[in-house]
């Protein structure tokens, strides 16, 4: 099979590198793809989020699956062009993706079919928003209704906050039109996890969990981020607590689009918020997370080739679906100052040791010049160990990444804190 990734960052390569330990991969695309997708795939400069320049290079090389990896062009309604032409594709249709697409239209679903979730109320004018705060107890999440690259949400904790937060999403239009309106909602307490799932509208495959690290400096401060690292499996999601956001999440909001008429195919990605009271979404996302992707995958045996097209076939429930009973780690390597201003064209060195000692080092923000590898992003490189255990996955990724250099470079040392924690008690 011909197979086209959309995408160029951790998460694409990842998914190009698991897609390319299939049998049924043939000729492997990432478009625009980065330099360290080109060991396993040909990549070609293209808008993915122009539909006809996408369904015409997909027909022109001949492409028998489009895997999606971003959330822009799913939202945008890339699976329904491409199923119109006779492509298939891996993900949810345009309007399946509004799960993500707006946060406004999640809360609908969730209040609808009874999941579990924070109180919120949406707001479109922003004098109101104003007053609303002023009213309620604090903190808040205040949440941009559309897509923000993964930075549309504000965390506060007095009423000054919450009102300068209104105030740069709604004002200052910090997000763009995704801020035209918002979703107030309480702040939950708890520890947060990630469950992704493939499904295909009937039948619901959770993934291994894991557990996402957004703060850009050690101890969880410091300010959002993409993601500095992630750890798969999360300890705080027991098989009990796994069964119960089966129960209670995962198959009333694929159930609740067929409802809507919007049936879900593809990658389902709950984050949730493990309270006191038991598991609460925090969001959905209509494709794989980053930096999940790339501890979960590595922890798939099956080939992810069938599954995606059982996915988009309705065959689900004939996959039998096999994962290492081990951990895998990944600690992102990013650019001095991010999440804020950062420089680009630094030189990276170590890559190909760090490859040698045994980790998977995928590419998120780089670019090649003159056969050298140069930082091109806030979050450069996702160095992954794998192992028996938590601890020895933590071990290797920080290997790998003691072997890469670049100037200016800053990761998190205290990846998977949390299990590494429950583990000494």
């Amino acid at each position: 099979m011909n197979i086209m990734v959309l995408g160029s960052g951790g998460r694409e390569h990842t998914l190009v590198w698991k897609i390319s330990q299939s049998p049924k991969a043939g000729k492997i695309y990432a478009v625009p793809g980065n330099p360290g997708m080109k060991k396993y795939a040909e990549c070609i400069q293209a808008d993915i989020e122009d539909n006809d320049a996408v369904v015409a290079l997909a027909k022109e090389k001949k492409i028998d699956l489009v895997v999606v990896g971003p959330e822009v062009p799913l939202v945008n309604g890339i699976v329904d062009a491409l199923t119109e032409a006779g492509i298939k594709a891996f993900g949810p249709t345009k309007s399946a993706a509004e799960l993500e697409g707006s946060k406004v239209y999640a809360k609908v679903v969730m209040r609808r079919y009874g999941i579990p979730t924070a109180k919120s109320e949406v707001f479109g004018d922003i004098g109101r928003a104003r007053v609303y705060v002023r009213q309620m107890r604090q903190p808040f999440a205040i949440k941009a209704d559309g897509l923000a690259a993964g930075k549309g949400v504000i965390l506060t904790q007095t009423v000054d906050e919450a009102i300068e937060a209104i105030d740069t999403i709604m004002q200052d239009k910090a997000f763009g039109d995704a801020g035209s309106r918002i979703v107030i909602e309480e702040f939950m307490q708890g520890e947060e996890a990630s469950l992704l799932c493939f499904t295909d509208g009937k039948t619901i495959v959770p993934m291994v969990s894991s557990q996402d690290h957004k703060r850009v400096n050690d101890g969880d401060e410091g300010l959002n981020t993409g993601g500095m690292g992630a750890y798969a499996p999360a300890p705080v999601m027991t098989p009990d607590m796994l069964e119960r956001v089966r129960k209670e999440i995962l198959e009333p909001v694929v159930e609740g689009m067929n409802k809507e008429g919007r049936p879900y195919k593809g990658c389902l990605y709950a984050g949730l918020m493990i309270t006191a009271k038991g598991p609460k979404v925090v969001e959905f996302n209509a494709r794989f997370g980053d930096p999940e992707t790339q501890v979960v995958l590595p922890l798939l045996k099956s080939d992810i080739v069938d599954i995606m097209l059982s996915c988009i076939d309705g065959t689900l429930d004939e996959q039998s679906i096999e994962w290492s009973g081990g951990a895998a780690a990944c600690v992102i390597m990013a650019s001095g100052g991010y999440p804020g201003a950062y420089e680009k064209g630094k030189v990276i060195t170590g890559l190909e040791d760090a490859e040698k000692a045994g980790t998977l080092v995928v590419h998120a923000g780089t670019k090649e010049e003159n056969g050298a590898i140069l930082t091109n992003g806030g979050r450069v490189l996702g160095v992954i160990g794998e192992a028996d255990d938590i601890r020895g996955a933590v071990a290797k990724a920080y290997d790998g990444v003691a072997k890469i250099h670049f100037e200016g470079e800053h990761h998190r040392s205290d990846i998977a804190h949390r299990a590494l924690e429950r583990l000494q008690k």
